[in-house]
């Protein structure tokens, strides 16, 4: 089972953590089912960076990064080395643990869940 736990830059959510069987999903799935907010604009084809996460552990069990997803990750706000795009984090390993922040979404104009 697949352990994601989701933690929030900004202060006023709380941590959630989501267990299921994910191998094959992305992160930016988990986060629809899981009424988690992260924004989405180009419909999860990598075209944007409004989906845009920080992978704070775990990152071995996603797909790798592509260079089309390190070119939108340069278009983010605030990207850092462990950025990613939600919608192209595929897991890989039905036993992955990971941990996910969310930037502030607050100031990014898009659709969500």
């Amino acid at each position: 089972m697949v352990r994601v736990k989701f933690r929030f830059e900004n202060p006023s959510i709380e941590e959630q953590v989501v267990e299921g069987y994910f191998k094959g999903e992305s992160i930016l799935d988990i986060t629809e089912d899981a009424d988690i907010h992260l924004n989405h604009n180009c419909g999860a084809v990598c075209a944007c960076s409004t989906c845009h996460v920080y992978i704070e552990k775990g990152e071995d069990h996603l797909k790798e990064i592509s260079d089309r997803e390190e070119d939108f990750i340069d278009r983010a706000t605030n990207p850092r080395i462990e950025s990613r795009l939600g919608c192209q984090c595929i897991i890989l390993d039905e036993e992955a643990e990971i941990e996910v922040i969310i930037p502030d979404q607050s100031g990014i104009i898009g659709h969500e869940h």
